[in-house]
């Protein structure tokens, strides 16, 4: 589910509408906002199943790393998991201040359910953005310090991490 999530959030980062309200709503954008909202509401169930998978699986000792360096790993997969919850939950709230449906692939709509506050739910995207945006800079140090990890400090914690080295 890591590899999955990884993948699926870069998808809908690179096809993210972007821009004003204007451009993100626009008839010509569609296709990408729908992929985009269908990608996120995608990466929002999949993170609900991983914490749900971790609270009942049991999973071997990673390797022995420094203090600070475990520290650092949980603090940073902590930011990383409230921001898979946090941007879809932003992106949601954000569209529906402003009036707009939640619209994915197949044409299915979730219509807001709350009255249009539309300077507020402009501040929520605004915030969706930004939180977008850490969450690439955050999954990049991720992936750097795995990268570190197998090839300077050669301590087999990226080889933990890889799908087929599981148990």
């Amino acid at each position: 589910m890591h590899w999955a999530t990884a993948i699926l959030v870069l998808i809908a980062f690179l096809y993210g509408p972007g821009g004003s309200e204007q451009r993100v709503y626009s008839a010509t954008g569609d296709f990408d906002r729908q992929l985009h909202e269908t990608l996120g509401l995608t990466v929002f169930i999949l993170t609900g199943l991983r914490v749900l998978w971790r609270m009942a699986d049991t999973r071997a000792d990673p390797p022995l790393v420094s203090r600070w360096m475990g520290l650092a790993a949980k603090a940073l997969q902590g930011t990383l998991y409230l921001l898979l919850f946090a941007i879809p939950l932003t992106a949601i709230a954000g569209a529906w201040l402003e009036g707009h449906p939640v619209t994915l692939l197949a044409g299915l709509q979730f219509a807001p359910p709350v009255a249009e506050a539309h300077g507020t739910g402009a501040w929520i995207a605004e915030i969706h953005t930004w939180l977008g945006d850490a969450i690439l800079w955050l999954a990049g140090l991720h992936a750097l310090a795995a990268l570190v990890h197998h090839f300077i400090l050669r301590d087999g914690v990226l080889r933990s991490m890889l799908p087929w080295q599981r148990r």
